[in-house]
């Protein structure tokens, strides 16, 4: 493997340094790791612009290449024409590709017509999802396929996950990586008490504010009686947006919206001091807020499906419609030992499976073995399927 480069370059995400979600908060955690193990690792970074001057240019940040996109469109029209660029820059390096999310995937064959090494993680079923019109759900079903057959290694995030993949590719040509996180032992908590809550005497919900995430009944469950405790709602609100504004309504006097805050300290500290953290996804795989919530120590009451069993584990408490929400909300709330048991569960299921060295190591084999090297794969990632399937 001496005379092997080692070059790797991370499609789908907005950039680095890391300011948008979950793939731009992976990418940099592998970006640093990889650049520190001696890799050339390049990132492709989209540069919002009213008229494009310089389509491509590179600079380097911490040892790894930024290579900065100047997009001029907006709306989806721009995010694929990101892509496209990406893409065609991409081909002509001599470099395993990481792609990360398959909306753009149809860009994909032009690498493979090029013979680039190409790893996709698939993220979650994003045409299941019901925000999206028929259209978009048709285009994100193809772009599925596509993904899946013009590359050679899928990475499913999630147990689920990648038995959905298995219905594409054989399972030989799927790993199963999850999400990482990092340990939360402390957080101040005058950024709580700024916002007028008592730390240990909440609870919060951080998301996008949307029907699949199950909002709104979280927060009518929650609404329909006076409780000693507060609901935090995290997530940008739009008036003009008819469900937000149904979010709104079913809101009682003690739940709490501070609209979007992308403060990472503020975040851990909320998440930190809460008494519980409320998650309603009901499609994709391990969602990272909720494997940070793991990781900060949080109780989990979460929506009953197989996403979120798999993830929360013993941590959580789950529910499946309104009365079962209010009933996990009043049982944390009461229940001092059960509310310590599952925080104690949380951090033991996040060192177990959730561990960002475990997975960055993991994804490194994948490349390794793209370059070459049968040997990289001989130690995969302990299976998470190991006694937890239940």
């Amino acid at each position: 493997m001496q005379n092997v480069k080692r070059s790797i370059l991370i499609l789908g995400t907005r950039g680095l340094p890391a300011s948008h979600g979950g793939f731009e908060t992976f990418a940099q955690h592998l970006a640093l790791f990889l650049a520190a193990r001696g890799w050339h690792v390049g990132v492709y970074c989209q540069d919002d612009v009213p008229a494009v001057t310089q389509r491509l240019r590179s600079e380097t940040w911490r040892h790894i290449e930024l290579i900065h996109v100047q997009v001029a469109s907006v709306g989806p029209r721009a995010t694929l024409e990101f892509d496209w660029h990406c893409v065609r820059d991409a081909a002509r390096r001599d470099s395993v590709a990481l792609v990360l999310g398959y909306n753009g995937a149809a860009f994909l064959p032009y690498l493979r017509l090029w013979r680039r090494k190409v790893i996709t993680n698939m993220d979650g079923i994003e045409w299941r999802r019901p925000k999206w019109s028929p259209p978009i759900r048709a285009w994100f079903w193809v772009n599925e396929w596509i993904a899946a057959w013009s590359s050679q290694r899928l990475i499913a995030d999630h147990p689920i996950i990648a038995d959905h993949l298995a219905t594409r590719r054989p399972r030989s040509a799927i790993a199963m990586i999850p999400y990482g996180g990092v340990p939360v032992g402390s957080a101040p908590d005058a950024p709580v008490r700024a916002m007028g809550l008592e730390p240990g005497r909440y609870l919060i919900s951080i998301a996008r504010i949307e029907p699949d995430n199950n909002i709104a009944p979280m927060v009518a469950a929650f609404s329909r009686c006076p409780r000693d405790t507060k609901l935090v709602i995290l997530g940008q609100l739009n008036e003009d947006n008819a469900y937000h504004r149904q979010v709104r309504e079913a809101a009682g006097e003690d739940v709490i919206f501070p609209g979007a805050i992308y403060d990472p300290a503020i975040v851990q500290a909320l998440r930190f001091h809460a008494r519980a953290y409320v998650h309603g996804h009901t499609v994709g795989g391990t969602n990272p807020s909720l494997v940070e919530a793991l990781w900060a120590g949080n109780a989990v009451i979460a929506h009953d499906n197989p996403y979120n069993r798999w993830t929360a584990g013993a941590a959580g408490v789950f529910f499946s419609d309104g009365d079962s929400c209010e009933a996990a909300m009043a049982l944390i709330l009461k229940d001092d030992a059960l509310a310590k048991r599952c925080r104690a569960e949380a951090r033991a299921r996040a060192s177990a499976f959730f561990n960002w060295d475990d997975i960055l190591q993991a994804y490194e084999r994948e490349a390794l073995a793209l370059l070459g090297d049968p040997a990289a794969a001989a130690k995969p990632l302990r299976s998470p399927l190991e006694g937890v399937r239940s």
